[in-house]
């Protein structure tokens, strides 16, 4: 089933990549069946909705360098991109993944999950937010900010702008809905940004988007504002 799909949505892996693909699965339905890491338990939901999504990115873009995904949820897309990159691409002393959060427990499951994969590619940081904003090895050093998380996108922005270098990328997974994009134009020129173009695909009876943002100019050091305060007024 597995290559079968990857096969429908025009994703031609190398048997090295679908291998490291059906450990993955195999892996992820044993932890889901006791942890409940996600709503989809059949292979199929699991596959498509978070595999090949995921992976979707790759169709517009050849991820480089150094690439941050933050608020992942449960490894996607970190993790399939990072599998992509080495068994697919052969790129893996081209580009470095990085996943941030404040909770061990999670970035001690990526490390898991990466050791048993393999995936030299990935490592992960533990930080706040608030701290990570304002470390000058982080702040503004990323080549592709990446985030599939749920999050308002004017508020996604606010988090991710500020850890790209200039010229470089910010790509949002998002459900198809431009008036959330177009009714926050204000927050990409607060945060020196524009969106270059927005790829929409279709997925499981579902329309998504993938959102491209450049970063045009160095994110002022107003931005991003505290936590507490982009919650309780989004740019």
């Amino acid at each position: 089933m597995l290559k079968e799909l990857f096969f429908h949505n025009n994703f031609y892996l190398t048997d090295e990549a679908l291998a490291k693909f059906e450990l993955f699965l195999k892996i992820f339905k044993e932890k889901n069946s006791f942890i409940n890491l996600s709503s989809f338990k059949d292979e199929k939901s699991i596959i498509e909705k978070h595999f090949i999504d995921s992976l979707m990115l790759t169709k517009y873009v050849d991820l480089q360098w150094e690439v941050a995904d933050i608020w992942t949820w449960w490894w996607f897309p970190l993790l399939p991109l990072a599998i992509y990159s080495k068994y697919q691409k052969n790129m893996e002393s081209w580009v470095q993944y990085y996943w941030i959060d404040s909770v061990e427990k999670k970035l001690k499951a990526v490390d898991d999950f990466s050791s048993l994969l393999w995936l030299s590619n990935v490592e992960t940081i533990h930080s706040r937010f608030e701290d990570l904003w304002q470390d000058k090895n982080n702040r503004e050093s990323f080549d592709y900010v990446v985030s599939r998380a749920t999050a308002y996108f004017p508020t996604l922005l606010e988090y991710a702008v500020p850890l790209l270098k200039v010229w470089w990328i910010f790509v949002a997974y998002k459900m198809d809905n431009l008036v959330e994009i177009v009714d926050w134009t204000r927050s990409l020129i607060s945060l020196k940004s524009e969106i270059v173009y927005e790829k929409k695909y279709e997925l499981a009876w579902q329309v998504r988007s993938l959102v491209f943002v450049r970063k045009k100019e160095k994110t002022p050091i107003l931005y991003p504002r505290s936590p507490q305060i982009i919650a309780r007024k989004p740019l």
